[in-house]
């Protein structure tokens, strides 16, 4: 099995600096203040012939008790549990701290190996180590997170007990994997949500808007099929984001949009449709990826309040008709079996081969039922169509002076085949190319 190593420490140690150096990557959230970091968070490394898996947490707050601190030393605690080693870091710069020593007593009782890291000991020497020896967790290992220094010579030793394992074909893995990034307004059941899919408290559901802050994956299995969850921060209006904490939780919002087959917008039923989730839909949209409206809290309304979101949805959202709307709860776990069958059906929808023959009957079928309008002495003759690509579906149709057809034509074309081919879920982009004239005369 691949080893599986926890990153604790209080809050603002570097924790984070060392998940991306561990990851190769910029996954977690990184900046100069304390408790950035609320929820497990997880990635893959490898060291020579060796990977692992490495889970970032949020700083242990053993004095305070009560609120989103609680459930932040809840997550760490969990991690702990999860893991093979844990690697328990402290400030060489701050030195030796009463909170850290609350800790060394937890990992103490946990049983768990543990290595004390001494982390920012770059320009520092050895004495710098010597208070951690209080700690009673053995040998101090300096290192620099930010700077790389003594990090390859630290993970050697801790996977030096660990059996080396023939490289998995990541590509092929993700191929059979649905990438599901769960977006939305602050406060809407986004961490509620994926809870109740895979059936434990794997994120911070709390009742305060923005608990959320980095994009967390999640992997998840439903009827033999894979799905990677992502957990967004929510988006907040522009004007409301003062903090540059907020302003890192929108930049992975986004990227995790970009970067998954299709999005689940969630909206508080309770909350009604704002404009902010407008926007929302209009990034995605814009982003091209799959979609799925998914309505929560919708066990909290009566009658009445039900049909006035609906008339919202039409009203606000009557630009995503191609998307599948599915009433839910996520906290009672209601209707969640149709929110992942709207999931597969859009991901399928999004990455469906259209075979040139049949896109072709279907532009010709098109065109015979209506025409393009007129451009100045002309009408616009499509030829064919063939498929430019995938998620979203691109069309592409060639023929003559096609520069001239309107938006209007483009939204009925788009209709035509969006009915033909069942592509429900997904964006479709239609793409015009006029032919060369072959008897033009060269300039």
């Amino acid at each position: 099995m691949v080893p599986v190593i926890a990153l604790v420490g209080r809050p603002n140690v570097g924790k984070s600096t060392l998940f991306n150096r561990l990851t190769r990557s910029r996954d977690a959230l990184v900046a100069d203040f304390p408790g950035l970091t609320r929820d497990r968070h997880y990635g893959d490394g490898r060291i020579g012939d060796k990977p692992y898996l490495v889970i970032d947490t949020g700083g242990f707050e053993p004095i305070r008790t009560e609120g989103i601190v609680k459930e932040m030393t809840g997550q760490a605690q969990l991690a702990i549990t999860e893991s093979d080693v844990v690697l328990f870091l402290v400030d060489g710069r701050a030195g030796l701290t009463p909170q850290d020593q609350r800790i060394a007593q937890n990992l103490r009782e946990s049983g768990k190996k543990t290595y004390l890291v001494v982390n920012k000991a770059e320009g520092l020497t050895e004495t710098a180590k010597a208070e951690f020896y209080e700690l009673a967790l053995g040998e101090p290992y300096t290192i620099s997170a930010a700077h790389g220094e003594g990090v390859k010579a630290l993970m050697d030793l801790v996977l030096e007990p660990f059996p080396t394992e023939k490289e998995i074909d990541e590509e092929e893995d993700f191929k059979h994997k649905i990438k599901v990034a769960i977006a939305g307004r602050p406060n809407a059941g986004k961490s509620t949500l994926i809870n109740a899919l895979i059936g434990e408290d794997r994120l911070i559901a709390f009742d305060m808007p923005g608990t959320t802050r980095d994009a967390i994956e999640v992997e998840f299995q439903y009827k033999d099929r894979d799905y990677t969850l992502i957990d967004t921060a929510g988006l907040r209006r522009k004007g409301k984001v003062f903090e540059a904490i907020e302003k890192f939780s929108v930049i992975k919002t986004l990227q995790a949009i970009e970067s998954s087959n299709v999005v689940v917008l969630l909206l508080d039923a309770h909350a009604g449709i704002a404009e902010q989730d407008a926007n929302i839909a209009g990034y995605i949209l814009e982003s091209g990826r799959a979609l799925v409206v998914g309505v929560n809290k919708w066990d909290s309304l009566d009658d009445y309040e039900r049909r006035r979101v609906k008339e919202e949805l039409e009203r606000k959202l009557h630009f995503l008709r191609w998307a599948k709307i599915v009433y839910i709860s996520a906290l009672e776990k209601r209707g969640l079996h149709h929110l992942l069958n709207a999931v597969n059906d859009a991901h399928t929808a999004a990455f469906m081969k259209l075979s040139t023959p049949k896109l072709t009957r279907a532009l010709i079928e098109a065109t015979t039922r209506q025409l393009p309008p007129r451009a100045g002495g002309g009408r616009p003759k499509m030829r064919y169509a063939h498929q430019g690509g995938q998620n979203p579906p691109v069309i592409v149709v060639h023929g003559n002076a096609l520069q001239d057809v309107p938006e209007s034509y483009r939204r009925y074309l788009e209709g035509w085949f969006r009915d033909k081919f069942k592509l429900e879920g997904t964006p479709l982009r239609i793409e015009f190319r006029t032919n060369k004239n072959p008897y033009a005369q060269k300039a």
